[in-house]
């Protein structure tokens, strides 16, 4: 099976990682990560899919997720990426969110023995006596070094109360909970939250000599520089309550042009060789991947019936964006949504002719991608030339059979220029 430090680092999860030789060998064999969620509304919102998704991807790849709802840090509040103290919320209100937060995350994992666990650091951290972990936990955190970490610099600037300051020891001190309780050696987080991450990853060495690793998440903004998941009308919520799935759908198929393609990659399962195809799409043709988008990340949130729904009115609405059947064709879609266009132009080659084999240069002048054969062959000695986006070096390599993947061979000229071979018997 694919590693998964791979998986996420070609989907664009990946900003920063702590010894990546000796974690891409830790994720090898089976590996407890965690993601903590923080219970301050009833609902997640978009700005949390990224953790969401690469928690389900860990488990597609044969790992355990820990699901860390804060019932506990939510009483504290953490002040990473705030300009001001967050609103102080009771008890019972953190319980009711965190109640609802267990409801939502259960659609995109598989919880259960064995499997996904969804735990609260309420049930650890509220029965801590002040004095014994100051005592042995405390006396392993540098004051200096606590505030040279961003989080904490940031709000010096306008005041960081003593509540605050703590945060960094007790989401550390959750890292080691749950390394010790749990063989979790993974925490993942937003990458404002390297700091406190690798402030556990230390907890964990010196108090049990045990490695730990971290991950990080690019904070996302949209290609505009609008922060992710927000709107002229706020936030866009993951509980339909709080945004329909309609809504939902047209946040989705408003992305930027410019953001579809690293979209696809974050937000949906879809195979990457089939998501390189995208590149290559401008206008109309780019507006179906959009629907393909809106349509994916819908039905991980609000389920198939609701997606299906969502597009139905949306057609009704704006017309329907035609959808060839080729492009992104592991898409759920089904098939009566889409149409014959072809969005991504295709060739049909007789096979005899792909046994023999067809040199490059000739094969991307008869699909159009070059006007003629010497322009071919200049665009592959130049580097601009790809087959199922391995770049050409050789102007005469033979494309034939062994370059055909399920939905054909993907020829390449430059960025933009993208074209699709089939086999004809």
């Amino acid at each position: 099976m694919e590693n998964v430090f791979d998986v996420l680092n070609e989907r664009g999860f990946v900003a920063q990682a702590s010894d990546v030789e000796a974690l891409r060998e830790r994720l090898g064999r089976p590996t407890s990560c965690y993601i903590g969620f923080d219970p301050t509304a009833d609902s997640l919102h978009i700005g949390s899919m990224v953790p969401i998704m690469a928690l389900a991807h860990m488990q597609r790849c044969g790992h355990r997720p820990l699901v860390l709802v804060g019932g506990g840090t939510g009483l504290v509040g953490d002040p990473s990426g705030k300009t001001e103290m967050r609103r102080m919320l009771t008890a019972e209100q953190i319980r009711g969110n965190v109640d609802a937060l267990k409801a939502q995350l259960s659609r995109f994992l598989e919880f259960g023995d064995g499997k996904a666990l969804m735990l609260n650091n309420a049930d650890w951290l509220l029965d801590l006596r002040y004095i014994e972990f100051l005592r042995d936990i405390g006396r392993h955190f540098s004051v200096n070094r606590m505030l040279a970490a961003e989080s904490y610099k940031m709000r010096l600037e306008t005041g960081l109360n003593f509540i605050e300051f703590n945060y960094m020891l007790l989401q550390a001190y959750d890292f080691y909970h749950l390394a010790e309780e749990y063989d979790c050696v993974l925490q993942m987080g937003g990458n404002d939250q390297w700091g406190n991450i690798v402030a556990g990853i230390e907890l964990i060495r010196r108090k049990s000599g045990r490695e730990a690793y971290a991950i990080t998440f690019p904070l996302l903004t949209t290609a505009s520089g609008a922060k992710m998941g927000k709107t002229a009308a706020g936030a866009v919520w993951l509980s339909a309550s709080r945004t329909s799935p309609f809504d939902y759908y047209q946040y989705w198929i408003n992305t930027d042009d410019r953001d579809v393609v690293r979209f696809l990659k974050l937000y949906t399962f879809l195979p990457l060789l089939e998501i390189a195809a995208v590149e290559g799409l401008q206008g109309q043709d780019l507006n179906a991947a959009k629907t393909v988008l809106a349509y994916e990340a819908t039905l991980l949130t609000h389920g198939r019936e609701n997606a299906l729904a969502a597009c139905e009115a949306a057609s009704g609405v704006f017309g329907r964006r035609r959808l060839a059947p080729d492009l992104l064709p592991s898409s759920g879609i089904p098939r009566d949504v889409r149409d014959e266009t072809q969005a991504v132009p295709t060739t049909h080659v007789e096979r005899h002719r792909l046994e023999e084999g067809i040199p490059a240069f000739e094969l991307f002048a008869e699909t159009g991608l070059c006007e003629s054969r010497s322009a071919a062959r200049r665009l592959i000695q130049q580097g601009g030339a790809y087959v199922n986006d391995m770049r050409l070096r050789e102007f005469d390599l033979r494309i034939g059979v062994s370059h055909l993947r399920h939905d054909g061979i993907l020829l390449k000229a430059g960025k933009k220029k993208i074209h699709r071979v089939r086999a004809m018997n």
